[in-house]
């Protein structure tokens, strides 16, 4: 999921060890998939199919050691809904993790820091200024973190109920 998410807001690989080391554990079940599977306007859809199908994997293995029956479409949905619901939360703890290091570390730079914005900006940046800045306290984070877990509560629930 980080690979995917890093990829598609554009987020460069070169600079930072651990986003190598990232790239590499997950290139080789990626590779074959390219052959199939090509990206499209910067969306990797070999590791959107690598992901479901790891999901979907893991369900269906829950379900068949529980003893119970399982659809198709229900594992697919169900797996649609926790890859929906991982990317939310990830998108809420890079949010949070950002606002605690703008308040410790303010001064000094760490690479971390940097692809956290670089992840978290274009979502905060759709909080309109006059909004999020009140008396000089930036509530985009705040606004932004709302909006997805409504959005966590709503469509993945309503994901979550169409596969029961």
């Amino acid at each position: 999921m980080l690979r995917f998410l890093l990829q598609w807001m554009r987020i460069s690989f070169r600079n930072d060890p651990i986003l190598r080391l990232l790239l590499r554990l997950t290139n080789p079940p990626l590779q074959f998939l390219y052959n199939f599977i090509p990206a499209w306007q910067d969306i990797d859809f070999a590791a959107i199919v690598f992901m479901l199908a790891l999901k979907m994997l893991e369900l269906s293995l829950i379900t068949w050691l529980y003893g119970l029956s399982f659809a198709f479409t229900s594992i697919l949905l169900e797996s649609i809904a926790q890859l929906l619901s991982l990317l939310i939360y990830i998108f809420i703890f890079a949010i949070i993790i950002q606002v605690i290091l703008s308040w410790i570390a303010r001064d000094t730079y760490n690479p971390l820091t940097d692809i956290l914005y670089q992840l978290n900006e274009p979502l905060l940046r759709l909080v309109p200024r006059r909004i999020s800045l009140v008396q000089g306290i930036d509530f985009s984070p705040l606004v932004v973190i709302i909006v997805l877990q409504s959005v966590n509560i709503l469509v993945v629930g309503m994901l979550r109920h169409l596969a029961e």
